[in-house]
């Protein structure tokens, strides 16, 4: 045979070879596009859950702050409910209390 015929047939094996491997170049391809997409998907749960984390931080922390105004308007109503003035006029207008006459207060010393 001659070495152009060689040549030629050398060639068209290479062109079957070649034409045999596109299909798996071809799965190949398909599989790196199917694994980006995966990781795609991945990374859009990741941010969406990110996302909704965030959302919730922000209710959390608006509580915190609905809880802390509570706290401070409770310890004012506490502060002035406990008042010494207050309890003096309760005292004397709904229980018909009076101080006591400094005169008429007797002291009992017990021994230790």
């Amino acid at each position: 045979m001659s070495t152009i015929a060689q040549n030629a047939r050398a060639g068209r094996v290479r062109n079957r070879a070649a034409a045999r491997r596109r299909p798996w170049v071809l799965g190949g391809g398909v599989l790196w596009i199917v694994l980006f997409a995966v990781l795609l998907a991945g990374v859009v749960a990741v941010n969406v859950t990110v996302l909704r984390l965030n959302l919730e931080l922000d209710q959390v922390g608006r509580e915190r702050t609905e809880l802390r105004a509570d706290i401070s308007r409770l310890r004012s109503e506490l502060s002035s409910a406990s008042a010494t003035s207050r309890i003096d006029r309760l005292a004397q207008k709904e229980l018909g209390l009076v101080p006591a006459d400094p005169d008429e207060t007797i002291y009992v010393h017990l021994a230790r």
